[in-house]
């Protein structure tokens, strides 16, 4: 049988998932969809998963699609076609939500290339985490087409229109150090360091509160499109929810009696 295109490994309440295709530079697959939605889908459901560290297997991350891959393929001379949306609405765009659904924190440890969807797939995730010799690439325009996985709506959000444009119609090559400078990651960290620095996080962030975590990225998301008014009701109506969950009950009172919490809710 072959190997997973996605390996698995926990460690007590941490998952950590490894994209498999290391000859392609785990450059995405139908296949390579199927088996991530399917381990993210797999976590989401598991209560003992507490957070989820991505990362890619060999030298890189992830270096987007595959265009070799049936479903993207150019068409023959005389053949109609491939409709790209297809792709995108049945792979990436469940995926994406998927991400953002998550009910625990997702860390990605980006080593290598992180390139088109790749890099937007990482984008997506909670917290990045780089190697100082990874690199991230907006690289569709190279190819004719435009930003997708999350990537029209993340990247201006994340460093603003200027930088945005730039990334996307020049595809050039951001170290890690500079996206770490700009704001697009939260961390360049050594290369030796990686897997021990996102190990770290997810640790951290796996013993927090994490149904309040994932509730506080679904509110700084949601809140992008709404006036303060509307974010200060929404704040309101999360706050109600958790201020009668088991983990606001127990910080409060491991802060009053000076001891650690032990969060348990999801």
């Amino acid at each position: 049988m072959s190997e997973s295109l996605v390996l698995a490994r926990q460690q007590g309440p941490v998952l950590t998932l490894t994209l498999n295709r290391p000859t392609a530079l785990n450059s995405f697959t139908e296949a390579m969809h199927q088996a991530l939605r399917a381990a993210l889908d797999t976590a989401a459901a598991n209560p003992e998963v507490r957070c989820v560290v991505l990362t890619g297997a060999g030298r890189g991350f992830c270096a987007g699609q595959d265009l070799s891959d049936p479903m993207v393929a150019p068409s023959a001379p005389g053949e109609p076609p491939k409709d790209l949306a297809l792709a995108i609405n049945t792979l990436y765009k469940p995926l994406v939500q998927r991400l953002k659904s998550m009910p625990v924190p997702v860390v990605a440890a980006v080593n290598g290339v992180a390139a088109g969807a790749g890099a937007n797939l990482a984008l997506n995730c909670d917290f990045v985490l780089a190697g100082e010799s990874a690199s991230f690439i907006q690289a569709f325009a190279k190819i004719g087409l435009v930003p997708d996985t999350g990537g029209t709506w993340l990247l201006p959000r994340i460093v603003g229109r200027a930088r945005a444009l730039g990334l996307a119609m020049l595809g050039d090559k951001l170290p890690a150090a500079e996206a770490e400078r700009i704001g697009l990651i939260w961390k360049c960290v050594a290369d030796a360091a990686l897997a021990d620095e996102a190990g770290k996080l997810a640790e951290r962030l796996a013993a927090m509160p994490v149904k309040a975590l994932a509730q506080t990225r679904a509110a700084i998301d949601g809140a992008q499109h709404l006036t303060l008014d509307q974010a200060l009701d929404a704040e309101a109506a999360v706050q109600a929810q958790l201020g009668s969950a088991h983990d606001y009950l127990e910080g409060v009172a491991a802060f009053g009696a000076k001891r650690a919490p032990v969060f348990t809710d999801r």
